[in-house]
C-alpha cells in the first residue's frame, strides 16, 4: 500500500472541501494522504446542458480511470454523481454520514412573493440544468420560466448575484460545506419529503480498487452502515430505471428508528418537461424496497378522482394527475363561516390545526405580540406564511396524536392558544398533561352543503371529518370505490360509517395526496 495515499478529486471548491474532509478522516486513523486534482468531462464542457452530454458519469469517469491506471489510490465523489454501475475493478470502501439532503431555493429579494408556492414571484426565471429539478419544480409552479445554469456552486451563486436569474436551486449540503454567505438572498429550504432530492444527495462515496484488500479493511471504521442502507435503496431505484444522475428521478429514503420502518418517497418523470409520478412505501426491511417502488410507479393507472375540497387552478395535485390522464373533480361538502372573537387570550404559542383556522384567525386582524407559531403540517404552515408568519414547529406525521405529543414536549410549561372550528375534535390539545396550558379559541364553524348529485368517481379523497359526515348524509361508498382519508381523525370518521378499506397519505399536503392516489390507482382493494 502506497504511502502517502493519493486522493483523486475534481478541482472545484466543493470537491476540494470534500477531498480535504476525507484526508482528515484518513489522518484520524493514521493514514497519510495527498490530493491530486483531475479534470472531468463535466468540468471541461460548460456550454452544454447535462442532457446534451453523452453517456453517464460526467463528473466521475476520469477520476475512476486514474484509480484504474494506478495513478491514484482513493477517489472522492459526491455519491449522487456516481453511476449506479461501476467497473468490477473498483468498489466503494466507505460512505460518509449524510449531510442535509434538501434543496435550497435562492431567490433575489425583489423576486420574493410569500403568497406563492416556495415564495417565488409569478413568472420568475429559475436557473437549473438538472432534469429532476426541472420536472418537479414545473409540477409545483408551471408559471416559472426555466433557464439553463451550469458551473460549480460559487459560480452559480455569482450568476444569481449578477441578476441573470430570479432564483436558482442548489443542494443544501454543498452550500453548508462551503459556508457561503447568502444574506443578500431570500433562502427557501425545500422539504425533501415534498421536493424529492437526487439519490444519495448529501453523501460522499469513497472509492478504491477492488484488489486493495488491506486498504479496504483499514477504511471500514469510517463506514456509515445505516446511511449505506438508505442510499442503497435510492441508488437501486435509479439503477432499475437504468438512469444516470441526469435522469429525472428523485428518491429519498429515511429510517424511522421509533417505529423501526424504512420510509421511501420517489419521483420519476419520463423527461424534464413531463409531469412526474411520485409514490411512497414503508417497510421494516430495506430489502426489495427499490423493486417495489419501481413496480408501484409502473402500475399507475389513470382513474376518476373526487376530492372533498374546492380545487385551485394550477395546483400541484391537478398539474400532476391531469398530466397522467386522471379525471379530477373537487368540491367541498361543507362551507365555512367566521366566528368573531373580541379579545385575544394571552399565550406564548399559537397552534393551527388547519388552513381554515389560519385564514379565519388572521382575517380578524388580531393584535399579536411575540408569540411563536405551530402548525399541524406543511400545508397549514404554507398558509401561515401567506399572513407573513413562519411556523416555529411543523408536525411531520399524519398521526395527530403523535404530532400532539411532539408539540407538547417542545412547548414544556408554556401556554398554547388553539384557533379552531366550532366542535373541533381537539386531537392535539388532548395530548397535553396539564389542561390549564390549553386555550381554545373558536374562529370559524362549518355547515354542510346539500346540493348536487353524487360524483362519478373511482377514488374519493376525504379531507376532513366534517366532509365525511356531509357526504354520508346524502351519498354512500360503492363497491370498488377506493378511499383516501386525510389523517387519523378523518379515517376514524369513515370507519364509523362502515368504511374499512382505506389508505392515508404520508403527509398533510398535495404531494402526500398525489403519492397516495398514484399508489392506490394501480391496485385493487384488499378483501
Amino acid at each position: 500500500m502506497r504511502t502517502p495515499l493519493i486522493i483523486g478529486t475534481r478541482g472545484s471548491d466543493l470537491a476540494l472541501w470534500q477531498a480535504n474532509f476525507v484526508k482528515s478522516l484518513l489522518a484520524g486513523i493514521g493514514l497519510a494522504s495527498e490530493i491530486q486534482i483531475i479534470k472531468t468531462q463535466g468540468d471541461l464542457i460548460q456550454h452544454l446542458s447535462f442532457d446534451k452530454l453523452e453517456g453517464k458519469g460526467f463528473f466521475t469517469k476520469e477520476i475512476e480511470e486514474a484509480l484504474l491506471n494506478g495513478s491514484t489510490d482513493i477517489a472522492v465523489h459526491s455519491h449522487k454523481d456516481l453511476p449506479t454501475e461501476s467497473p468490477e475493478e473498483l468498489r466503494i470502501a466507505f460512505v460518509s454520514d449524510r449531510e442535509d439532503p434538501s434543496e435550497l431555493l435562492l431567490i433575489r429579494k425583489e423576486a420574493v412573493d410569500p403568497s406563492r408556492k416556495f415564495a417565488l414571484k409569478k413568472g420568475a426565471e429559475l436557473g437549473t440544468s438538472s432534469a429532476r429539478r426541472k420536472a418537479q419544480f414545473s409540477a409545483f409552479r408551471p408559471d416559472i420560466i426555466l433557464k439553463e445554469l451550469r458551473g460549480n456552486v460559487p459560480t452559480r451563486i455569482n450568476k444569481l448575484r449578477e441578476k441573470n436569474y430570479d432564483a436558482i436551486l442548489v443542494a443544501a449540503a454543498g452550500e453548508e460545506r462551503l459556508e457561503i454567505d447568502l444574506n443578500d438572498f431570500h433562502v427557501e429550504k425545500l422539504d425533501p419529503k415534498e421536493f424529492i432530492p437526487a439519490p444519495a444527495q448529501g453523501v460522499l462515496a469513497i472509492q478504491i480498487r477492488s484488489n486493495d484488500t488491506e486498504l479496504f479493511a483499514l477504511l471500514q471504521s469510517l463506514h456509515h452502515t445505516s446511511v449505506a442502507n438508505t442510499i442503497g435503496i435510492e441508488r437501486k431505484v435509479l439503477n432499475l430505471f437504468q438512469g444516470g444522475c441526469q435522469m429525472p428521478v428523485g428518491v429519498y429514503a429515511e429510517y424511522d428508528e421509533e417505529n423501526e420502518l424504512y420510509k421511501v418517497r420517489a419521483s420519476k418523470a419520463e423527461r424534464w418537461d413531463t409531469m412526474p409520478v411520485s409514490v411512497y412505501l414503508e417497510s421494516a426491511s430495506h430489502e426489495g424496497m427499490a423493486e417495489r417502488i419501481v413496480e408501484k410507479i409502473a402500475q399507475v393507472k389513470p382513474c376518476r378522482l373526487f376530492i372533498t375540497r374546492d380545487l385551485k387552478e394550477e395546483s400541484y395535485l391537478q398539474n400532476v394527475l391531469l398530466g397522467h390522464g386522471f379525471q379530477v373533480e373537487g368540491k367541498a361538502m361543507i362551507e365555512t363561516l367566521a366566528v368573531p372573537f373580541h379579545t385575544l387570550p394571552s399565550a406564548e404559542w399559537i397552534f393551527f390545526s388547519s388552513k381554515q383556522a389560519v385564514k379565519y384567525f388572521f382575517r380578524q386582524k388580531p393584535q399579536l405580540g411575540e408569540q411563536k407559531f405551530a402548525c399541524v403540517g406543511k400545508a397549514t404552515a404554507d398558509e401561515l406564511r401567506k399572513s407573513g408568519k413562519r411556523a416555529d414547529f411543523i408536525g411531520s406525521s399524519t398521526d395527530t396524536k403523535m404530532t400532539g405529543k411532539q408539540f407538547a414536549a417542545r412547548v414544556g410549561s408554556e401556554k398554547v392558544l388553539f384557533p379552531q372550528a366550532k366542535g373541533s375534535m381537539r386531537s392535539i390539545q388532548q395530548q397535553f398533561v396539564k389542561p390549564e396550558q390549553v386555550i381554545d379559541l373558536v374562529v370559524y364553524e362549518t355547515k354542510k352543503k346539500n346540493e348536487g348529485a353524487a360524483p362519478e368517481a373511482d377514488m374519493i379523497v376525504f379531507t376532513s371529518p366534517s366532509n365525511v359526515e356531509a357526504w354520508f348524509e346524502r351519498f354512500r361508498i360503492h363497491p370498488g370505490q377506493k378511499v383516501i382519508a386525510m389523517g387519523d381523525a378523518t379515517a376514524n370518521a369513515l370507519r364509523q360509517f362502515g368504511v374499512k378499506q382505506l389508505t392515508k397519505p404520508d403527509a398533510f399536503d398535495d404531494a402526500g395526496i398525489v403519492r397516495a392516489v398514484f399508489g392506490m390507482s394501480g391496485r385493487e382493494l384488499e378483501n
